[in-house]
This record gives C-alpha cells, structure tokens and sequence, in this order.
C-alpha cells in the first residue's frame, strides 16, 4: 500500500511580521500602485497557483469544486487573514472587494492570476505602514492612563468592520492606551525583580537574567513601532503568495497546507528529524532583541567543525554566496533563520559580534551548509521507579515526539533513521531490565507517518487491522499488522496523551485502547483524523493535500472527537487548541468495523482504576497545582475585554499573581520548598529557570515535577491494573 504521510498541524513562522491592528482609509491611490509594482508574482509562482487549484478542485477529500461560493469563501479566509481582528480594512471596502473578486477569486488562481491578491496584499501593507506612521505621531502626545469605565475589546475576530475612519481611530487611541498601560505595569515589575535579585543573588541561579533596555514605555513602543515599519520593506512575494494560497487550502479544510521554500525546508526538517543548514540555534538577545544570538552550536554541524563561532555571538549580518551582507540588526529570528538556511552544499556568511564587543571587532565567518541529523529530536527512553508499601516498582517510559521517517534517504537507499525502528529498540532494552510495564508517551506528539505507526503497533499487538483509510469516493482500505504475528513486548502497557497528541498518535492510542492491549491515560486528543500527502515536485515550495480520514477498527473516526481516554487526567491546553475549535474542520463519522480480535482487558476495570488515580491526584500537590494554575487561566481568557485605567489593571493583575504565587508556595511547602516571600522573587527563580533549561539538550533537561507527576500517576495506574488483575484471577472470577 502506497504510504500515506500525515501532515503535522504546525504552525510555521515565516518570517516578515504579524499584523493585528490596523490604520486609516484615507490612502492615495497612486500609493496603492506604487506598493503594488514592489512586489509582483513570478511565473514559478503563478504555477504553483494553477497547480494548487487543480489539486484541491479535482483530488481533496471534500470533492468540493472551486466555483463562485467557494470562491467567495476563500476571499474571506484571505481577508482575515492580513486583517484577524477587523481592523484593518473598513466595511464599505470589504464589500467592494467582494464584489470585484469574490466570484471569480478562485477561477483567477486556477488561471494562475494572482493579481487580485497581491492587489490587496499591497493595500494591507501600505495601510500598516500608515498605521504604524500614526502611532509614533501619537506617542509624541501625552497619553491618559487613568481612564475609568473604559475598555477596550481583546477579541473582535467576529467583530464587524468599522464603518467609518473614525471609529476605527478610537480603536486605534485606545489600542495604544492599552499598550502603554502594559508596558508600564511590566517596567514596574522589572524593577522589583531587578531588585529582589540584588538583595539576593541566589534567586538567578547562575544566571545571567540582566535586566532589558533601559526604556520608558513610550520608548519601547517608539523602537518596537520603527521596527516594525521597517520590516515591511522585507516582505517578500513568497509571504504574498503564502496567504494567498493558504486562503485556498484553508476553504478546504485546516490541514491542507502550502509552505513556501523556506517554509518547506522546515516541514522536511519535522518529519524527517534533519536539517539543512549550519548547525546552530538562535533566538534573540536578552535585554535587547534588536539583537539574534547564537545559543547552542550542534556537534559535528558546520559551525562547529569551524571552530569560529561560539555561543553567545550576536548574529549583525547574513551573506548568501556572492551576494552583499545583509544588516539583520532589528530583525526577528525567525527572519534570520530564513537566511541563514538553506540547501546543502550552498554557501553562507555571518558577521559576528562576541559578546560585549564593539562593532569594530566584528567579524565574518564563511561556512558551507550541511544536513544535520537531529539525533536529540528522536525517541529517547528511561526508567521510572514508584514505591507502594515499602517495594520499589520499576516502569520503562519511552518518549516519542514525533512519527519520523526519513523517505527520501529510504528512496535514494542509503542510511536512514526512523521512529518504529529507535521504539522496537527502546521496547527491547526496557524489556531486558525486566520492567513490569511500558507507558508510551505521546504527549505533544503531532503526528508523522502512517507507515511507521503501523509498524509500531505490530511491535505490541499480535496480528490484526490497525486502521482504516477511506478515500472522497467512499473507497476503505485497512492498514494491517504484517509482521506475521511477531511482537517485540507483550507485557503491561500504557499510552499517555493529551490535547496536543494529533494524527498518527491518536491512531497508535486509538488501536491500543479497542484492542484493550493497553491503557490509555490523560485528555482527549486533538481529534486530527486526516491523511495528507506532501506534494514535494510543485513548481515552486511544498504542499499537503487532504484526501483520506482515518477511522478506528471499531468503526468511529477520530476526525473531530478524537481519543477519548480511559483514565482522566487534567487537560493543561486550552480546548480552542484542538480540532473541535478549529476553522472549517471536518466532521467526525462513522463506517463498518474491522474484524480484529481483543488481545486484553482494560474495560472492566476502568471504573476502579478510576477511582483509585482519582484518590492519589486529589492529594498530590503536582496536580492540585496544575489545577489551581489551569482555573486562574481560564479566568484570565474568559476575558474579552480590558479596562483603560492602570489603577485598576494594576489592581486585576495584583490579584492574579497572588492567586498564582500561593498556588506555587502551596506545592513548594508540601514539598518541602522554602516558600518565595513575593511575586518578584518568584519570576526571578521562574526567569533562571528558563534560561537554563534553553541552554541543555532535551535530552538532558530533567523533568519538571509538575510534568513528571503524570508519568508518576501512569506507572501507579499500570500497578493498580496489575494488581486488580491478580486478585481477579485469585477469585476464579
């Protein structure tokens, strides 16, 4: 059977910059013109746009042509896209867009004329530089901060357009209040938390947690406001065409996809575990992010095999081969990774800065790209030992972050690393440690492929179907295990999942939990019951394209719903993170099961292994903080609105951090943790936390306890299961 690959629901960054509030209408149309011939589609890129088109008008799953209503639907998905908030474009002008293109937008693209949308595109980016040319006029003037039974709206993503000019400037006014009522609490913050470090030094932990810029609030917002009208200069016709063609594939359904060169490169990167480039990772400065530093340098990756660079240089300048160097001061990491990637065997030039050095001292370093194997991505495993009634009980947990394959080196035949193939090592090594039980974790994982997830459940069951793909004309075919009834580990078994376990990890947890082969522990999953397939050889970038969904053997998708566990835990996410809440999901049903064959009994004791978690996690201080910490923001996001008076926004804050710090001296005092005597120190200690945890490898991070305690509460489910299984069996029951 023809592998199918599961497209991970990812976001990626594409660089260029993130709108969500916009400027006037008062625009000259010479202007518009003007912005318009800056930025034009290429022909590799008008391909990819008849390309694309055909596909999702002849292959998606929906088999949904791209007439007028779709068309009109894209228009819409494309509009909110440049404008999330509705503050962008004005009424009257959304109208007339839809009347001049709405029809036909679609015919356009399958025509391959993209002309409309880079229209529009250069209005949105004209409009943003007049926006961010009002907002340093209007940070020039005193601003009141004490404004009493005023608000302003925090989600207006199904707000209306304003009418007029004027109520958008009024949204625009209070926007800006907002943000220096922000910026102010947190410079007052900073503050504290600079000085609760200086009374004791103890709290960065070794750290450097240097304080940001020294910055009025209406200084940040200037440098942050110039920043950002500069980097509209930088958009390319890529991040056009990237909006325009997502509009489309967005109509259809969330998970068909188009990602540009760049952005394909990144995709690869997810489901392949390698990357081409120079072996470093970057983010920004602390104190100072007009500045990208180097962060950590990957053994054995060009900049390492270089010996130049170290960690801590300030990335100020980017050369492609031959070309000039770029100044990348001010710009975002996500713009700098975008350079300084790129294919293998291509050149690439960094000017450096070490380290408290002058710009005099800065130097260039030339260095071939690579492909660097991410081995610290993979599957790693360990053990973990509970103690009940004065005996240790050793459990094996294998930590799966992804189903990677690499198929291109699999198709070009040479060596290639792939996530069944490190899982049946794991499951071996664990199994001759004579754990008594296996937890699989698959918390956080979004998915991979098909073929790999079938594999790997052949490791742990005996012989049977293990899931079932229908196609847009109704046609079901069944993924098999075809191991010819081999199984690498037939002891107790556990799968743990959570809201951001997608796709093939909702099929593995699916499978384990209807052939009763397993228990199945934490929240509901994602509910992405769809398969895509990557469309690598378009004109220009990648794509995925919807065209099956997967259901269970019994019968059910997981499209939607998705998994279900057997033993509820508390949800950390929140519920818009799934596929329920998603835009233009598709819905859940159902078809005939499979005939497969129960190889355990979970179920009937569901209900007891229920209880008996339950009794432990109300008592654990793990997760009555987790609790704590998910209610206070529930709170916080039930808010859609915000008042324009610091006075009080102080105030709403106070009582917030309170609530959180007790909740965190609560657990500490359990623990037998010296409480934090304030909100200052707290952040400090959370502060150095974080900056140390971003400077190991994965692999060697430990865990955090709060993290940990669902591992914990697995093994102690899997011994309580084992245990009511042998005082069922003792009963002759």
């Amino acid at each position: 059977m023809k592998l199918q690959t599961i497209a991970c629901a990812v976001a990626i960054a594409t660089g260029g910059f993130f709108f969500s509030h916009v400027m006037n209408d008062a625009i000259a149309a010479n202007n518009t013109v003007a912005v318009s011939q800056v930025i034009q589609p290429t022909q590799e890129q008008a391909l990819v746009s008849r390309q694309l088109a055909t596909l999702v008008d002849r292959q998606h799953y929906l088999n949904m042509r791209l007439d007028a209503a779709t068309s009109n639907r894209i228009l819409d998905f494309y509009l909110d896209s440049l404008d999330a908030d509705h503050s962008l474009f004005l009424a009257p002008e959304v109208e007339q867009y839809k009347k001049k293109y709405g029809a036909n937008f679609g015919a356009a693209l399958k025509a391959g004329d993209l002309s409309g949308p880079y229209l529009i595109h250069a209005q949105y980016r004209e409009r943003l530089k007049a926006f961010y040319e009002y907002m340093l006029a209007e940070l020039k003037k005193p601003q009141n901060l004490k404004q009493a039974n005023v608000y302003i709206e925090t989600d207006r993503e199904k707000a209306p357009h304003f009418a007029s000019a004027e109520a958008q400037r009024q949204h625009w006014q209070k926007m800006l209040v907002s943000q220096l009522i922000n910026l102010t609490i947190s410079k007052e913050e900073e503050a504290a938390k600079q000085k609760a470090l200086k009374d004791d030094p103890t709290l960065a932990n070794g750290q450097d947690l240097t304080s940001p810029e020294d910055l009025t609030p209406v200084q940040t917002l200037t440098k942050r406001y110039t920043r950002q009208l500069e980097r509209i200069s930088r958009v390319k016709s890529d991040d056009v065409l990237d909006k325009t063609l997502n509009a489309m594939m967005l109509t259809y359904d969330p998970h068909s996809n188009y990602f540009p060169p760049v952005d394909a490169m990144e995709l690869n990167r997810q489901t392949t575990l390698q990357l081409e480039g120079i072996g470093v990772s970057i983010r920004p400065e602390r104190g100072n992010e007009d500045y990208t530093k180097v962060e950590t340098i990957v053994e054995g990756g060009p900049a390492s095999k270089s010996g130049q660079i170290k960690s801590g240089d300030r990335i100020i300048g980017v050369a492609q081969d031959g070309d000039k160097m770029v100044d990348v001061v001010g710009w975002s990491s996500s713009e700098v990774v975008g350079l300084i990637r790129g294919k293998r065997g291509t050149k690439v030039s960094l000017r450096l800065l070490g380290p408290g050095a002058s710009m005099s001292q800065a130097r260039t370093v030339g260095l071939v790209r690579d492909i660097i194997q991410e081995e610290d991505a993979g599957v790693r495993s360990r053990t973990v030992e509970i103690k009940r009634e004065g005996k240790n009980h050793t459990f094996g947990v294998i930590e799966i972050p992804s189903f990677y394959l690499n198929y291109r080196a699999r198709r070009a035949g040479t060596d290639y690393r792939s996530v069944s193939e490190d899982t049946n090592n794991a499951l071996k090594a664990l199994a001759a440690k004579n754990v008594e039980g296996i937890i699989i974790d698959l918390r956080n994982n979004p998915g991979g492929s098909l073929e790999e997830v079938a594999r790997m459940l052949g490791q742990v069951i005996k012989s049977g179907p293990v899931v079932q793909i229908r196609d847009g004309n109704g046609n079901v075919s069944v993924f098999e295990d075809e191991d010819g009834g081999a199984q690498t580990y037939a002891g107790p078994l556990a799968v743990m999942i959570n809201l951001a376990s997608a796709s093939a990890s909702e099929i593995y947890s699916a499978a384990i939990q209807d052939y009763e082969r397993g228990i199945v522990i934490g929240s509901t999953t994602t509910g992405k019951g769809t398969a895509q397939v990557q469309l690598d050889t378009l004109a220009h970038g990648q794509a995925t394209l919807t065209q099956r969904k997967f259901y269970r053997v019994t019968g059910g998708s997981t499209q939607n719903k998705g998994v279900v566990p057997d033993i509820k835990l508390i949800d950390i996410y929140n519920e818009e993170f799934g596929e329920r809440k998603a835009k233009n999901a598709l819905k859940w049903d159902t078809i005939p099961t499979a005939p497969f064959k129960r190889e355990g009994s979970v179920q009937p004791y569901v209900q007891n292994l229920s209880q008996m978690s339950q009794q432990r996690v109300v008592a654990d201080p793990q997760f009555k903080y987790l609790e704590q910490r998910k209610a206070i923001t529930q709170k916080t996001e039930e808010q859609k609105r915000v008042v324009l008076d610091i006075d009080q926004r102080k105030a709403e804050l106070m009582e917030l951090e309170q609530k959180t710090l007790q909740a965190e001296n609560q657990r500490r005092a359990v623990t037998g943790q010296k409480p934090y005597p304030n909100w200052e120190s707290y952040q400090a200690s959370i502060d150095a936390l974080i900056e140390a945890r971003s400077k190991m490898k994965a692999a060697q991070r430990p865990a955090l306890p709060e993290d940990e305690t669902f591992v914990t509460e697995s093994a102690n489910i899997l011994l309580d299961y084992a245990t009511l299984q042998t005082g069922h069996k003792a009963s002759g029951k």
